[in-house]
């Protein structure tokens, strides 16, 4: 299975003060998963093996609301190609 890259962006029904501490969680548990993974201003994209990401963009909804959500609205985009795709490739040109 090719490496690809899902971006996750969660938007978790809790108290605005709330908000970025739930966010934290989810950032944490795909930390943990060991996967590569880039934290935005909007959203999280992770790179590796679809099944592994998708599996990460379901526990993420189980995480939100353990940590007290009533609900949960999810934002996914995958980024696939059959020989794979890093993030690395498509930023390298606007690092330093």
């Amino acid at each position: 299975m090719p490496v690809v890259n899902v971006s996750l962006q969660v938007i978790p029904r809790v108290p605005e003060e709330d908000i970025y501490s739930v966010v934290d969680r989810v950032i944490a548990m795909i930390a943990q998963s060991g996967v590569k993974y880039v934290v935005g201003p909007m959203e999280t994209t992770m790179e590796g093996e679809l099944d592994l990401l998708l599996e990460l963009v379901k526990r993420a909804q189980e995480v939100c609301v353990a940590a007290g959500a009533s609900r949960v609205l999810s934002v996914v985009k995958i980024d696939y190609k059959p020989e794979g795709v890093t993030i690395g490739e498509k930023v390298a040109k606007y690092r330093n």
